[in-house]
């Protein structure tokens, strides 16, 4: 699949060069992207799509028929608001706290661009947490680091492992990138 193409995946999350790389397809990463700012009144889905694409328009550049670029972004959405990652420890911890014990959406946007065309997508998926004690909150946030999550937590870590009762949808979008949805969108590249 994809052969003769130059596949590059704009991001430098170690979470989606795994996920990336889980199917078999030859990449490379190259991040390009600055700041991610996007307009007042986007809401949900709007806000990792739209940020997906922004990333993508980095690469415009680049593109030859031969090149692919897959950006993605991640968000946490709980109660109408963005949860992205948290700039201080304190502020991870304040996200925890919201989450616990009670369902949020996490959505993630994906554009996959070569030279004149693009595919873009959301994938979400419902998480339930459990009741986070605050001392499972200090420990995961000291030990665990949490600053380069959306909503301050990742799923294949041990808060995932203790405070998440349920998933519908997608457990790799979770992790920050829908791989089977993006799996079946490069077989129609």
């Amino acid at each position: 699949m994809l052969e003769g193409y130059r596949v590059i995946l704009g991001s430098q999350s170690p979470r989606r060069r795994e996920l990336l790389a889980g199917l078999d397809i030859e990449f490379e990463t190259l991040v390009l992207t600055g700041e991610e700012v996007f307009p007042e009144g986007l809401a949900g889905k709007e806000i990792p799509l739209f940020l997906a694409r922004q990333k993508a328009d980095a690469y415009n550049g680049m593109m030859d028929g031969r090149t692919l670029v897959i950006t993605a972004d991640t968000i946490v959405w709980l109660d109408g608001r963005m949860y992205g990652k948290p700039h201080t420890e304190e502020e991870a911890r304040e996200m925890l706290r919201s989450l616990s014990g009670r369902t949020h959406e996490v959505i993630t946007g994906v554009c996959v661009r070569g030279a004149g065309c693009e595919e873009a997508f959301t994938a979400t998926t419902q998480v339930t947490f459990a009741r986070l004690t605050e001392e499972e909150i200090e420990y995961y946030v000291r030990k665990y680091r949490p600053m380069d999550k959306a909503g301050s937590y990742g799923v294949q870590e041990w808060i995932g492992y203790i405070g998440v009762e349920r998933i519908e949808g997608s457990y790799y979008n979770v992790m920050g990138l829908p791989v089977q949805r993006l799996y079946g969108v490069l077989k129609g590249w």
